[in-house]
């Protein structure tokens, strides 16, 4: 199947894609599961998810129903991270950047301006990096699969103006996740960071609360934030995904047999939304320049030495320690701090 960028961002699925989300009534599941994210349903990760979710029926022969709750529907990131660790839900992807909130050394694959292209990203994150992330999410009792889905690089927006150099950031009121590495980030550039879930960024900086905030373009486009945001500078500051967790004593509920055609589906969709990812952010620029944004380029190199000048590398440096460090320099292919 073929997503294009008019399905993804006008919705036109929506209605029938939410229809997939309902559990059958006709037949009592043997194992019946929610699954809770903060994407529209529009976005690839959804529309890959729904996919996964009939073929995990289909596969088990109405035994597992896997029920996708999309959109904050079960409340925000922090409350789904309390559920899907309580067993109140039992699937749940999240940012590894906010995850760091419970495993400190998740955020490691989101330090500032640290990956150059797609190239690097996979080939650390389906390689060593993303080995060592799963095994330090395994010790909070938590499962995750093997693949991490696309969220994308980092862009900023804003309402004041384009943010062409570091120069730009210096007491500019921008909306973060609620994670200590994007608080420390932007305050190494002189950034007034707030962080607020991202269930309240739209009416943050529709009442400018906040001067700005940055997300990938899916969900820039996806959550209509060209409709309260002028600017966007493609500055591709951090790449970020989404680690698909499970609590650990639901899935081992599973018999082993309808533990692997899950596993098997879910990393199957993965890659698929990645690749859907790719080609909505190719025709992403055109789109929302349509809408209305003014876009401008930068240069990480700038951004870069700023960073090294404040100290913000070699603080997480000694934070994720230099095992996980090392890994992620070896990732991106060069000295960091």
């Amino acid at each position: 199947m073929s997503i294009s960028r008019r399905t993804i961002l006008q919705g036109a699925t929506a209605a029938a894609t939410i229809g997939t989300f309902q559990v059958a009534r006709a037949q009592t599941p043997e194992f019946s599961y929610k699954y809770a994210n903060n994407l529209p349903v529009s976005h690839p990760m959804n529309l890959r998810a729904s996919e996964a979710m009939e073929k995990i029926k289909a596969e088990t022969n109405g035994r597992v129903v896997i029920q996708i709750f999309p959109n904050n529907q079960l409340g925000s990131d922090t409350d789904m991270l309390n559920q899907v660790r309580s067993g109140g839900v039992e699937f749940f992807t999240l940012s590894p950047l906010i995850l760091s909130t419970l495993v400190p050394n998740a955020s490691v694959s989101g330090i500032g301006f640290a990956f150059p292209n797609y190239d690097a990203v996979w080939k650390a994150m389906d390689g060593e990096l993303g080995a060592y992330v799963r095994g330090q999410i395994a010790k909070a009792n938590l499962h995750v699969m093997d693949k991490i889905w696309d969220n994308g690089f980092r862009q900023m927006t804003s309402s004041k103006g384009p943010i062409a150099s570091p120069a730009d950031l210096k007491g500019f009121k921008i909306r973060v996740p609620v994670s200590p590495l994007w608080t420390s980030m932007f305050k190494a550039f002189d950034s007034a960071p707030a962080s607020i879930n991202f269930a309240e960024v739209y009416t943050a900086l529709q009442t400018k609360i906040v001067d700005g905030q940055e997300n990938p373009l899916a969900i820039i486009a996806t959550a209509k934030l060209y409709e309260v945001q002028k600017y966007l500078s493609l500055t591709n500051h951090m790449w970020d995904g989404f680690w698909f967790l499970a609590n650990r004593r639901a899935f081992e509920r599973l018999p082993q047999d309808l533990r692997a055609i899950v596993a098997r589906n879910i990393d199957a969709a993965a890659m698929l939304e990645r690749a859907d990812v790719a080609k909505l952010n190719a025709g992403l620029q055109a789109e929302l320049t349509a809408k209305g944004m003014v876009i401008n380029e930068t240069k990480a190199d700038d951004f870069r030495a700023t960073l090294q000048k404040a100290g913000f590398y070699a603080e997480w440096k000694g934070k994720y320690g230099d095992e996980a460090w090392s890994i992620l320099e070896k990732a991106v292919g060069g000295k960091l701090a």
